[in-house]
C-alpha cells in the first residue's frame, strides 16, 4: 500500500532520507541517497519529519511577523506623509527587533484580583489557530503539511478558537472595561463568521471538493474572477475577524483603552500582537489559495514562489487599507455583517448554484461565462445593498451625516 504523505514534497524529502522504507508500491524513496534510521522505525521517522516541518512552518510565520511589521510600519509613514521607522538599522529594519527585545524584558503584570490560569492561557489559546491554520496551506505544488478533505471547515473552525481566547482574556482580569471589550469583539467575530463561512460555499460548488489542494487545481481561472462576490464577501469578513482597519473597535482606545488585552503586559501582550499578525499574514496565504489560484502561474519560478508573491498585494491592499479607512462603529460593523455582507452571501449562493446546474462540470471557457456574469451580480448586488445601507437611507441618513434626533415637542404633542 502507498504511502499517501509521500505526495507531500516536505515530507517526501525528509522522510525518505531518515527510513529505510521504499515508499511504499511504486517506490517513492527508491531514488534517496542514504537511510538514517534501521528497518522497524518508519513510524519514528514519520514523527520526526512531522516535527522538523512543523518547526520550519511556525518559525517561518513568526520571522515574517517582524518584517510584516515593518513593511506596514514603512508603508504607513509613506502613505500618511511621515517618515516610519527609521533609527535602528538601515531604514529601521531592526526596529521591530528592538520591540520584541523591549516585550520580552517588560515586567509582567498580574492584576490582583485576577483568574490567574485563564489570564495566562488566553494568550496562548489566542496564538494556536494562526499556527493551526498552517497545516492546510498548498504553499505550492506539492508543499503542505496535510491535506484534509475538509480543509475549508478546517479553517474557518480553528479560527473561531479565537473567541474562547477574547472571552477568557476579558473575564479573566476581572476588568469590566477588558470584559466590555470581549463581549464587544464576541459579538463582531460570530457576526462575521457567518458571512465567511457562506462565501466559501460558491467554491465548494464549483470544485466539489473542500481540500484546499483541490480548490488550487481546480482554478484554470482564479477564483477571483469567477467569484467576485464571493471574494467581496470572504475579504471583508475576514478583515473584520482579524480585527484590522476600520473593524478594529474591540481594541478601540478611544473608547475601551485597549479592549480585551487592557491589562496585558510583556510578552503576553507580545502573543496577542503576534497572534494578530500572523492572522494577517494566513489570512492572505488563505485568500492566494482559494481565490488567487495558489501557486499556480508560469514555470520560470517555482510554484512556492509564485505563492509569496500573490501574498504581497493582498498584504499591501490590508495595508492600504488602515492608512485609508477610518474606524467604523460598533453599530456600523454589526450592520454591514447583518444587514449587508449576509445578503450579497446568500444572492452569491443562489447564484452560484443556478450557474453550476448550468455547468456541472465547467470548462475554462464555462469559467469565463461564469465570470462574466458573477460580475453582473457582482455590481447589481453591491449597489442594491449600498443604497440600502448607505448615508442616504432613512432613517439613519441624518444620524450618518453626524445630527443629532429630533427631539419631542415637550408635553407629547403632535
Amino acid at each position: 500500500m502507498a504511502l499517501d504523505f509521500l505526495d507531500n514534497a516536505f515530507f517526501r524529502n525528509i522522510y525518505c532520507n531518515l527510513s529505510s522504507s521504499d515508499g511504499g508500491v511504486d517506490g517513492r524513496c527508491a531514488g534517496r541517497v542514504f537511510s538514517i534510521l534501521p528497518d522497524g522505525f518508519e513510524w519514528l521517522a514519520f514523527l520526526v519529519t512531522g516535527a522538523i516541518i512543523s518547526l520550519v512552518l511556525i518559525n517561518a510565520i513568526l520571522g515574517s511577523v517582524i518584517v510584516f511589521i515593518w513593511a506596514e510600519r514603512r508603508l504607513l509613514g509613506r502613505f500618511q506623509s511621515r517618515l516610519g521607522p527609521n533609527r535602528w538599522g538601515p531604514f529601521g529594519t531592526l526596529t521591530p527587533v528592538a520591540d520584541a527585545i523591549k516585550t520580552m524584558f517588560k515586567e509582567d503584570i498580574v492584576p490582583a484580583a485576577a483568574d490567574r490560569w485563564v489570564f495566562n492561557a488566553a494568550p496562548v489559546v489566542m496564538m494556536v489557530p494562526s499556527l493551526m491554520v498552517l497545516a492546510v496551506i498548498p504553499w505550492g505544488t506539492g508543499t503542505f503539511l496535510a491535506d484534509l478533505n475538509i480543509g475549508l471547515l478546517f479553517i474557518i473552525a480553528i479560527t473561531s478558537l479565537s473567541t474562547f481566547a477574547i472571552v477568557m482574556a476579558g473575564w479573566g482580569s476581572q476588568n469590566r472595561y477588558a470584559m466590555f471589550g470581549a463581549m464587544r469583539a464576541v459579538a463582531l467575530l460570530i457576526s462575521y463568521e457567518i458571512p465567511m463561512a457562506l462565501s466559501l460555499l460558491g467554491v465548494l460548488m464549483i470544485t466539489g471538493s473542500m481540500s484546499l489542494v483541490s480548490v488550487v487545481s481546480a482554478q484554470d481561472l482564479p477564483f477571483i474572477l469567477v467569484q467576485p462576490l464571493g471574494f467581496l464577501v470572504f475579504y471583508i469578513a475576514t478583515t473584520a475577524e482579524i480585527n484590522r482597519t476600520p473593524f478594529d473597535v474591540a481594541e478601540a482606545e478611544s473608547e475601551l483603552g485597549a479592549g480585551y488585552h487592557t491589562d496585558y503586559s510583556g510578552m503576553k501582550f507580545g502573543l496577542f500582537l503576534n497572534a494578530e499578525f500572523a492572522a494577517t499574514i494566513l489570512s492572505s496565504a488563505v485568500i492566494v489559495a482559494v481565490f488567487l489560484g495558489g501557486g499556480r502561474a508560469w514555470d520560470f519560478l517555482p510554484s512556492e514562489i509564485w505563492f509569496l508573491l500573490k501574498m504581497l498585494p493582498v498584504l499591501f491592499f490590508m495595508v492600504w487599507t488602515r492608512a485609508s479607512w477610518p474606524r467604523l462603529r460598533i453599530d456600523q460593523v454589526l450592520s454591514l455583517a447583518w444587514k449587508g455582507l449576509i445578503i450579497l452571501a446568500f444572492v452569491n449562493i443562489v447564484v452560484s448554484a443556478i450557474l453550476t446546474f448550468i455547468w456541472p462540470d465547467p470548462s475554462t471557457t464555462d469559467l469565463w461565462r461564469m465570470a462574466g456574469i458573477n460580475f453582473a451580480v457582482l455590481i447589481a448586488s453591491v449597489y442594491a445593498v449600498g443604497a440600502l445601507l448607505g448615508p442616504g437611507s432613512a432613517p439613519i441618513a441624518s444620524f450618518a451625516r453626524g445630527e443629532a434626533p429630533t427631539p419631542r415637542p415637550a408635553g407629547g404633542g403632535d
